[in-house]
């Protein structure tokens, strides 16, 4: 939509020719910003409530900064995923806000004023799954969710989990990570009256086939209440848990 375009849009309210809610509903439709090699969805925060957010894997680092470059413009959170440090650089330069989670692989710009909100908690099975579980912690928090962690109590040793049970309880939703045989969710689920978010990650031996038998198994969990995100997908489970931690929280 063009500055004449919504000039005449904002006449016609004035004017009354068109209701406010109609109005706005025009504007949540505004159209993308085209850069010959993305199409840039600047509006996806009225829509959705948190601006589109840019996955660096298989972008050229030019590619990454002209994306970053227009969205930082709007001053308001960011996120970049799946970001090696060359990519995080970039980023940096442009924004000196940014800050670069190594482990989780994310470039994020916080909110100006964060009020984190809810209980959101990270549950991993092995250290191994913390650079997934670092992923979606971090999507959670610049959406704006308050979370916590628990992570290295997987099934192996499983008195680590249960001598923490009631940090499972406090929980609005549980966002449970696991590779090897990925039972934990389902142990996790058979004990909490909340939602889960599985994720399965390709951590594990020759057998787990990069993640597919986790996510085998956390299809066939035999607890009740738990979804299941596609493998190493951290983002998603972040993402995710924040929708239903905020669930009647807006006025």
């Amino acid at each position: 939509m063009s500055p004449e375009q919504i000039e005449q849009l904002l006449r016609q309210v004035r004017e009354e020719r068109t209701t406010i809610e109609q109005a706005l509903q025009k504007f949540r439709s505004m159209p993308f910003e085209d850069l010959g090699f993305a199409s840039l969805d600047h509006h996806r925060s009225l829509r959705q409530g948190f601006p589109e957010v840019v996955l660096c894997e298989g972008k050229t680092v030019a590619q990454v900064v002209a994306i970053t470059r227009s969205f930082i413009k709007k001053r308001g959170p960011f996120l970049a995923t799946r970001a090696e440090p060359a990519v995080a650089r970039a980023i940096r330069r442009l924004d000196r806000r940014a800050r670069y989670y190594a482990d989780a692989r994310v470039v994020a710009v916080h909110p100006s004023s964060p009020k984190r909100q809810g209980h959101v908690l990270v549950v991993t099975a092995g250290t191994a799954d913390v650079p997934v579980a670092e992923e979606a912690r971090v999507t959670a928090e610049v959406m704006g969710s308050r979370v916590e962690r628990l992570y290295d109590v997987g099934v192996a040793g499983l008195h680590r989990l249960l001598g923490r049970k009631e940090r499972l309880f406090d929980a609005r939703v549980i966002i449970v990570i696991a590779g090897m045989d990925g039972a934990l969710p389902s142990v996790v689920g058979g004990l909490v009256d909340c939602p889960v978010i599985a994720v399965p990650t390709s951590r594990g031996y020759g057998a787990s086939f990069g993640g597919l038998s986790a996510l085998l198994t956390m299809l066939n969990s035999c607890a009740a209440g738990v979804g299941v995100m596609n493998i190493d997908n951290g983002f998603g489970a972040g993402c995710l848990a924040h929708r239903i931690n905020m669930l009647g929280v807006k006025g």
